[in-house]
């Protein structure tokens, strides 16, 4: 599968950059790009930061995904801390792998 230069490919390790990765995501729409988006480690923190309900909103389902195992190695309950999120949306790293398939351009937060 040929790399597509028209999404951008963002993983998200680090709970501290919450308010760059709104602004990235903001600016990559405003060129008119996609962005899929995966959190995982520490990242998953960022289910309870006020922006992440803006990201998800601009975020399609599809392209917005949770890791799991490490929403639940962090101390969450997927039943109680999820709200909000899919099925679809709380994924494994194999969302992670097709991301860098599709993706021409990938930045690590």
């Amino acid at each position: 599968m040929a790399k597509d230069p028209e999404k951008l490919g963002i993983f998200v390790t680090s709970p501290l950059h919450m308010d760059k990765l709104v602004e990235i995501v903001r600016a990559a729409y405003r060129k008119g790009k996609k962005v899929k988006i995966f959190f995982t480690f520490k990242a998953t923190l960022l289910v309870l930061h006020p922006f992440f309900e803006e990201l998800k909103k601009m975020v399609p389902e599809d392209d917005l995904g949770i890791c799991a195992a490490a929403f639940v190695c962090e101390g969450f309950e997927p039943e109680i801390h999820a709200e909000g999120l899919t099925q679809k949306q709380l994924t494994t790293q194999s969302f992670h792998g097709k991301i860098l398939e599709e993706v021409e351009k990938y930045i690590v937060l």
